[in-house]
């Protein structure tokens, strides 16, 4: 589990022989996709098949792609959904949901999936005119397989790809010069609900952990670019495939992928993007993105994607309709943190109010941090996440009605949190004994809290959630997930103690090279202080703190 490269860091005539310990962007990359990739997948046996909102109709979706039904016939009225043409036991999954929107009913009620039902019959899904790239990557895992195994093995392929774009953040904050406050930003910002989503059938997760992607990505790029050093290949193969695969999440994919770009681009000076722009690999990979937002958009419009929406309730007036999803704001943090099942099993008020504090804190170092720069991008990303919602929600409730979930802001607000990360990384971070040990806590109070919702989840399904408290009746549940709970619940623990241990160590390195002296420290034109050119990298990387303060009153 070894996420950090000892590297020689001085020639023998520099002013310092020591030895540093760097992360590797490589090893964080394929450490934390494993990581993720693992409590991704204890989800997906976790929830019940059909447990989270829409599987069925994207389980659908991806069965009907992957045999190339690109798109389902419509009946031409707004609000009913389209028709495919798949596997017997795939077009039934709506069937097995009986307990869905009940958090008294338990997964019991279902009966076992027909994997021997492979006649090809009918099916409504939702989603039928949504882009089929996402679904076709998915649908791979009915192909060959029937049944449970075939949910199972499309859940996987889900879990496994998302958690490579939620890796990629990690990976794109360790190449940056202060990577502790970014990457601390990413472990607050991955709420269980990001991995509840990780672990089904739904392309919510994937444009989730793409927007982060797109953004820490783009930010890594354009601060090597200010440094006029190379610009890093596996950066801009993470920008370019996650830029491409967003456009082609969900409609509003082409919006966050625009939003989250921007924000980028508002963290860093103009002359590092030019600077950036002339590298062809740049170029090359801005040309992929932009092919793939042209086939995106096409798609949209030609398919008319926002057109098979489902009612969610009776019509509602606009202007009602905005006043309650202003009032609905705050309430909406409960979903960013992990509501379970369809919207019908709450977090535990603790695991809540533990994320409000972080996120709080988050944003109030995030708008207070020098340079100012860095807070133009705040703004767009908090504007984003109160005022879009509100638009789409009043423009579409007198035909719909209400429709809105938070989890459809989650790309955004997992956005805002990594740009108050990358926005307060000129802060003076010190390892400390006392900082250590805040660190330690933390990391330990956040297991906790990851577990205390999963817990709620397996009571959720085992019992159900009833007028008393019955968690000692878990011992004899009425319904068992693969591996049982027990099994389950104790791989998860696990998984998140050794990440948090991996975090602990990335985030308590101590630089071993001198401080460089006030006469070596070199002001450059985009706003950025360097000790010279004769110092170790690792000195540069690490003995930034004040100069960048300093450095940040003269930007504003």
């Amino acid at each position: 589990m070894q996420i950090f490269k000892r590297q020689a860091l001085a020639p023998k005539n520099s002013r310092s022989s020591s030895l540093n310990q760097l992360p590797s962007p490589v090893r964080v990359l394929v450490t934390a996709w494993l990581l993720f990739g693992c409590l991704g997948s204890i989800w997906s046996f976790a929830s019940p098949l059909m447990s989270v909102p829409d599987e069925p109709a994207h389980a659908i979706k991806a069965a009907a792609v992957a045999r190339g039904q690109f798109s389902g016939s419509s009946s031409g009225i707004q609000g009913e959904p389209l028709t495919v043409n798949v596997p017997g036991y795939i077009a039934h999954l709506g069937e097995y949901s009986c307990f869905a929107q009940k958090s008294d009913v338990t997964p019991d009620c279902s009966q076992q999936i027909d994997a021997g039902d492979r006649t090809w019959i009918p099916a409504k899904t939702s989603a039928g005119n949504y882009n089929p790239v996402y679904y076709a990557i998915v649908g791979l895992g009915s192909r060959g397989l029937s049944g449970e195994p075939a949910i199972y093995a499309m859940r996987l392929i889900n879990t496994w790809l998302v958690s490579f774009f939620l890796a990629s953040i990690f990976c794109a904050a360790a190449s940056l010069r202060r990577f502790q406050r970014p990457v601390i930003a990413g472990a607050i910002a991955l709420t269980p609900s990001v991995f509840f989503l990780t672990g089904a059938i739904n392309p919510n997760a994937l444009e989730i952990a793409a927007s982060g992607a797109v953004f820490m990505s783009l930010c890594a790029i354009l601060e090597q670019s200010a440094r006029k050093t190379k610009i890093s290949s596996l950066l801009l193969v993470i920008f370019a495939l996650a830029g491409a695969l967003l456009a082609h999440t969900r409609p509003l994919s082409l919006l966050w992928l625009a939003i989250a770009a921007l924000s980028a681009m508002l963290c860093h000076s103009a002359p590092a993007l030019f600077r950036a722009l002339r590298d062809r690999r740049a170029q090359a990979a801005v040309l992929a993105v932009g092919l793939s937002c042209s086939f995106a958009l096409w798609w949209v419009v030609s398919a008319k994607s926002f057109e098979s929406l489902l009612a969610g309730s009776e019509s509602i007036p606009a202007d009602v309709a905005a006043v309650e999803m202003v009032d609905k704001t705050v309430a909406f943090m409960a979903q960013y943190v992990g509501v379970l099942g369809w919207l019908d099993t709450q977090p535990p008020v603790a695991a809540t109010y533990a994320w409000v504090l972080g996120f709080g804190a988050m944003l109030l170092l995030a708008y207070t941090s020098r340079p100012v720069r860095g807070r133009w991008a705040m703004v767009l990303l908090t504007l984003t996440v109160l005022v879009i919602p509100v638009v789409l929600q009043a423009s579409s409730s007198e035909q719909l009605g209400w429709i809105w979930q938070g989890r459809y802001a989650l790309a955004m607000v997992v956005t805002m949190i990594l740009a108050a990360g990358v926005t307060v990384r000129f802060r003076p971070y010190k390892v400390t004994p006392w900082g250590s040990s805040l660190l330690r806590w933390s990391i330990v109070l956040a297991i906790l809290a990851h577990t205390y919702v999963f817990l709620e989840g397996m009571r959720r399904y085992t019992l159900g959630i009833q007028d008393h408290v019955n968690w000692t009746e878990m011992l004899e549940p009425l319904w068992q997930p693969p591996g049982t709970w027990q099994g389950l619940t104790a791989m998860y623990l696990l998984v998140l103690a050794v990440s948090g241990l991996c975090l602990h160590r990335w985030l308590t390195i101590r630089p071993s090279a001198p401080r460089p002296a006030a006469a070596d420290r070199q002001p450059r034109q985009d706003g950025y202080s360097e000790p010279a050119a004769d110092l170790p990298a690792s000195s540069k990387v690490f003995r930034q703190d004040s100069i960048d303060t300093r450095s940040g009153r003269a930007e504003r």
